[in-house]
């Protein structure tokens, strides 16, 4: 397993367009990929669930850790994690 966290930077967190993004990158790798709100009120998701993802409820400034398991688990982290870094082209 390899796993890591990052803040959420964009302005209106993994609302609808970036958590879309975010499900189709995630489905480009055969890893089993999971994403975690962390802090107050933890909630996680599968991160190739469009659905999964929305009822976690992550906005801006959220921490969430990204963890995958399988063949390709630290590309699929390292590249998620570069996507929620770069804030979706929101900032």
């Amino acid at each position: 397993m390899h796993s890591k966290t990052v803040t959420i930077i964009n302005p209106s967190g993994l609302h609808a367009r970036p958590a879309a993004e975010f499900c189709q990158k995630a489905g480009e790798f055969r890893a089993d990929i999971r994403i975690k709100k962390l802090g107050d009120d933890p909630k996680e998701g599968d991160a190739k669930s469009l659905l999964s993802i929305m009822t976690t409820g992550i906005g801006q400034g959220d921490v969430v850790e990204i963890f995958a398991t399988g063949e390709d688990e630290m590309l699929a982290v390292e590249t998620l994690v570069a996507l929620v870094g770069s804030g979706f082209g929101e900032v």
